[in-house]
């Protein structure tokens, strides 16, 4: 990782409540343009963040849009950005920062979660 981007603190819009999910300024930012370019609009759709079994370390973070909630949804606002997260997911996914990053390697979202306890080189794959 470039240690640059190590050394600066992740800057959150602090809407979520404690123990919900953070979302960085550029993870946000990005959000943001993707739904413009996907046609997907702020007032009804948003950015759902799930997790699934599999991948090689047992769970798998499954990111997509949806044009609304669902019934059972936790809903995060940041500005006018929503984030969609199921009851299921939200077991594994409470207290966790979405942020964005580009280094001259990747470029991507990039969970940070304090319930995993191990996670696998490809930063998609996670347990707890």
């Amino acid at each position: 990782m470039d240690q640059a981007l190590k050394d600066e603190p992740l800057k959150t819009i602090p809407s979520a409540p404690a123990k919900g999910i953070e979302v960085t300024e550029k993870a946000i930012a990005k959000i943001r343009s993707a739904m413009q370019k996907e046609g997907i609009s702020p007032e009804q759709g948003g950015l759902r963040l799930g997790v699934q079994g599999g991948g090689c370390s047992g769970l798998s973070y499954n990111i997509r849009f949806d044009t609304q909630p669902r019934e059972r949804d936790r809903i995060f606002q940041f500005g006018d950005v929503r984030i969609f997260v199921d009851p299921k997911s939200f077991i594994y996914l409470h207290g966790m920062t979405l942020d964005y990053q580009e280094t001259l390697m990747q470029q991507g979202f990039v969970f940070v979660n304090p319930n995993s306890t191990k996670s696998c080189g490809c930063g998609s794959s996670f347990s707890a």
